[in-house]
């Protein structure tokens, strides 16, 4: 499967519909990063136009593939290997391009901007030779130059409530599950 996952932290909107950069926090570097493991996701990067949040994430992860934290944690570790911090979308696309083509941008969006259904995403991966790429937004969610772009905008990830503000975390896991999970 040559899916990966990218988590944009710009270009992405605050709650006034700015845009706006937001800043790395390890828990997503951690819980994602997880959640692409479980997944079977070839890569997760973490993309952020600012050096000095660009280095946090860096130094986060060393921290994790020093020694003492593999013996610690060695799943994590495993987690963590499959993070790779970008400056901006163009050099994830361009590093995917470079190994297996150029792949499918697939945007996420918890506005009713896409009704890709899960199913038929999905199925496609299973039958194509292509390479995915899945974009998550931090903040209150991608910016529609990113949308727009996109080749595919999925269906929002929705629950039975009218509060529908999921973390990145919760809404990546959601997304993976239903996009790879398996019922048992």
């Amino acid at each position: 499967m040559n899916v990966y996952v990218a988590l944009l932290h710009f270009p992405v909107y605050n709650k006034n519909k700015e845009v706006v950069t937001t800043c790395v926090t390890g828990f997503d570097l951690h819980d994602i990063a997880r959640s692409c493991k479980t997944y079977g996701i070839k890569k997760y990067f973490v993309v952020n136009p600012i050096s000095a949040q660009r280095q946090f994430a860096e130094r986060v992860l060393s921290r994790w593939m020093e020694e003492d934290s593999q013996e610690f944690n060695p799943t994590r570790v495993e987690a963590f290997n499959l993070v790779s911090i970008k400056k901006d979308l163009k050099e994830v696309i361009e590093e995917i391009s470079g190994k297996n083509g150029s792949p499918v941008v697939v945007a996420t969006s918890a506005r009713q901007k896409g009704s890709y259904p899960y199913s038929k995403l999905s199925e496609e991966i299973k039958k194509s030779k292509r390479s995915y790429l899945i974009l998550l937004g931090t903040g209150w969610g991608l910016c529609e130059e990113v949308t727009d772009g996109a080749d595919i905008v999925l269906s929002p990830v929705i629950g039975d409530a009218d509060y529908n503000h999921l973390s990145v975390r919760s809404a990546a896991a959601i997304i993976l599950d239903r996009l790879f999970g398996k019922e048992k």
